[in-house]
């Protein structure tokens, strides 16, 4: 006599699957033969550290770049993209950190550019209006539409993004950090919008650095090293400890490495700062060995309160004092003289200039000792930017690699570089990490712990808590331009305390 088993039904197809990819460029192999795959209706976290591939391997994904060798499958049909316009009549769209969109149209317009509606030859705005709106009411969403995408908020932006995706039938959605420039609020709303393109159908491939996130909104982790895929596992089966080790090859015990806390008398003092509704009468002040983190909503005054005291914006009022003596301050030159030092928020527009090469911008900052009578020293510029390259583990193929060919963390490396030579005595990094993976970060938090100790002050901004409790020794807390607390006991805090205040 045989059982008779009840026929299960065989496991669903993946969507998308690509077998064997193979990129390399000039002195770098970013691929190695990475396999790939992605469900209908599935959120896939795509994980690594910066320069693991995750970038390049999406660009194959997208068109953008050709594989050496591999292949690709969308619903078992062989695909050979050469343009991102193959890819996205294939049902692959892919919303970048930088978005994709004409500042000066409206969303609809922007929507339907390159593939307009048209009737007897002219663009029919109303139908796209329309259209557009169902696109939006289909997200749950709404958008003005006769804003045009610069008078949208970043959110609204990534909200046009998506509809985009969907004007053209994506199936295959690709979000590269799409929480990075987003409020705690905004992002919930991503996540629920995510949701219904689940419930749609719709795969996505969603790249973060934040794990808190991953571990809400993906069903299933990919962790790409080196050029290959270490593994994947569903979410509910993998620690966050275990995701690290994964990530980074290597045991990290700590996120947040600990120090000795030695703080010395005020190095940076701030009475005062004031300028329009932005920053309203500041007050601050930082001491020898101290790292002090500066927090808030996005909108709270935070990195405009930074640029005041770095010269980058006009101050109303304010004083200044470092070491004690009254600093003159209406430039960033003022301020570099005087010793402080800035890593803007945004690395890219702000932090280098990305056509230029590593070691020239290592140089911009520190021209007036790398050079005599006038003429740059050459061998002396290059020893330098040489020994930071070491010092900092910067993943350059030379000193003379473009700035803009760099990953996200080695860019951040670069900018720190630069700073570190001109040996500031005061440190601003505003948002630090953002955009880079958990082993830069442990990497820039120890260097942070190094400048500490050698009697350096840091003034610290971050968005993300858990970093500014794991690093700071104190902290302020803004909400529209005032500061609305102070928490001296840091290891006792928690983040609910912090949003408290933050929302007073």
């Amino acid at each position: 006599m045989t059982d008779s088993v009840a026929d299960s039904p065989p496991p669903l197809a993946p969507l998308l699957e690509m077998r064997g990819v193979v990129k390399s460029f000039p002195g770098v192999k970013a691929l190695r033969g990475v396999n790939f795959s992605l469900k209908a209706g599935e959120v896939l976290a795509l994980l690594g550290e910066n320069g693991a591939g995750k970038s390049t391997l999406m660009k194959v994904l997208g068109g953008a770049y050709r594989a050496d060798a591999g292949a690709i499958e969308i619903d078992g049909v062989a695909q050979n993209f050469v343009s991102p316009q193959d890819s996205r009549r294939a049902g692959v769209a892919v919303i970048y950190q930088e978005f994709n969109l004409v500042p000066g149209l409206t969303a609809s317009e922007n929507i339907f550019l390159g593939h307009e509606t048209t009737y007897a030859g002219f663009v029919a705005r109303g139908q796209e209006r329309r259209l557009a709106s169902q696109l939006f009411q289909r997200l749950g969403v709404k958008i003005d539409l006769d804003a045009t995408c610069q008078q949208l908020t970043t959110a609204q932006q990534q909200l046009v993004e998506i509809a985009k995706a969907l004007a053209f039938d994506a199936r295959i959605i690709v979000m590269d950090e799409p929480s990075a420039a987003l409020t705690s609020h905004e992002v919930s709303r991503l996540f629920a919008i995510i949701e219904e393109l689940k419930r749609q159908g719709i795969g996505v491939v969603y790249i973060s650095h934040r794990l808190d996130e991953i571990f809400t909104v993906a069903d299933r982790i990919t962790v790409l090293r080196d050029g290959l895929n270490v593994g994947e596992w569903p979410i509910l089966e993998v620690s966050r400890q275990e995701l690290i080790h994964r990530m980074v090859g290597r045991e990290l015990n700590n996120e947040f490495p600990q120090r000795e806390k030695l703080i010395g008398p005020p190095r940076l003092e701030v009475t005062g700062l004031r300028s329009g509704r932005r920053v309203r009468g500041v007050s601050l002040s930082v001491g020898r060995g101290e790292i002090l983190a500066l927090t808030g909503l996005v909108g709270a005054g935070r990195t405009e309160t930074v640029r005041l005291i770095f010269g980058a914006d006009k101050r109303e009022a304010g004083e200044i004092r470092l070491d004690g003596r009254i600093l003159t301050i209406h430039s960033p030159s003022d301020a570099i003289a005087a010793g402080i030092g800035l890593l803007t928020e945004d690395r890219k527009l702000q932090g280098l200039v990305l056509g230029h090469t590593m070691r020239e911008n290592f140089a911009l900052p520190n021209l007036n000792w790398l050079s005599h009578r006038g003429f740059v020293q050459s061998r002396l510029e290059s020893e330098e930017c040489a020994k930071y390259i070491a010092k900092l583990r910067i993943k350059v193929t030379s000193s003379e690699q473009v700035a803009g060919t760099l990953s996200g963390g080695n860019q951040q490396k670069v900018v720190l570089a630069k700073w570190l030579a001109r040996n500031c005595d005061v440190l601003i990094f505003d948002e630090p990490t953002r955009g880079i993976d958990v082993g830069a970060k442990y990497e820039i938090y120890l260097l942070m712990n190094e400048l500490v100790a050698q009697g350096k002050a840091i003034l610290m901004i971050s968005s993300e808590l858990p970093e500014v409790l794991g690093m700071a020794d104190r902290i302020l807390v803004l909400h529209e331009g005032r500061v609305t607390g102070e928490i001296t006991d840091v290891r006792s805090a928690t983040q609910e305390q912090i949003m408290k205040l933050a929302i007073a």
